[in-house]
């Protein structure tokens, strides 16, 4: 990105120091918390100009909104389906091997490296 922002800047830093992998909702809410003029349009086109150049990571979800990660070093994630967090974990999948099976059997051209698996966390499983 060539010009550089103060707002820009901020929503990196809030996702920098966020491990809970935040909502654009969240990251308005902090931004907008440390400066009162920020927009909500400002945040959100901030957050997909970051994503379009590679600065961090969009989580779709299935189950409410979108999430956000900094990318630190490659990592996947595990979503529980009933509360919709997002845990980190790390395992040397066969990215090269995974997109050439899914090429071959669908015809879809993988573009990230990172696996999402579903399940219901810990805390979910407990409380019913």
């Amino acid at each position: 990105m060539k010009n550089y922002s103060r707002q820009r800047e901020e929503i990196i830093k809030v996702i920098k120091n966020s491990y809970d992998h935040p909502t654009a909702e969240d990251i308005y809410m902090t931004v907008k918390a440390k400066d009162p003029a920020v927009s909500r349009s400002t945040v959100y086109r901030n957050l997909n100009l970051l994503v379009e150049n590679k600065l961090i990571n969009k989580i779709p979800m299935q189950i409410g909104a979108d999430r956000f990660d900094y990318i630190r070093k490659p990592h996947n994630h595990a979503i529980c389906i009933k509360c919709g967090k997002i845990f980190d974990f790390e395992y040397n999948f066969e990215y090269e091997e995974i997109k050439k099976i899914v090429r071959e059997q669908t015809g879809i051209e993988i573009s990230d490296k990172g696996i999402a698996l579903d399940g219901i966390c810990n805390s979910c499983k407990i409380n019913g």
